[in-house]
């Protein structure tokens, strides 16, 4: 099976990811999240296959949340459109292989989920 892989290619974490699937022969497929964000719709289901809320991959550490968004208290709802429309403050990389997703950090996590 494919693992999608929602990628920023200025991301290490993500690149690293990217080398690792590639070294094992992992067929994968990129989705790059900064050049092609994903809509609320995407972004919701991505959450359901991580089972987790929007607050689970939301970069923190990000500068633009830090200047923006650190000491407002939005909604889930209100979190998904500011993800749309600011790809770079989700979490990644993201793989997806069917119906489940997990985050690709720690990468030593990675291997565990592409032999599932």
């Amino acid at each position: 099976m494919v693992v999608k892989v929602l990628h920023n290619g200025n991301c290490s974490k993500s690149n690293a990811v990217l080398e690792y699937l590639d070294e094992n022969g992992v067929p994968f497929e990129i989705i790059n999240i900064i050049e092609d964000p994903l809509s609320i719709l995407e972004i919701r289901t991505v959450l359901k296959k991580l089972n987790q809320s929007v607050f689970h991959i939301i970069r923190k550490t990000d500068k633009l949340y830090i200047e923006n968004y650190a000491d407002e208290n939005y909604s889930e709802e209100e979190w998904l459109k500011i993800l749309s429309e600011n790809p770079s403050l989700i979490q990644r990389p993201i793989l997806v292989k069917g119906s489940v997703a997990m985050l690709g950090r720690p990468i030593e996590n990675v291997k565990f989920f592409i032999e599932k």
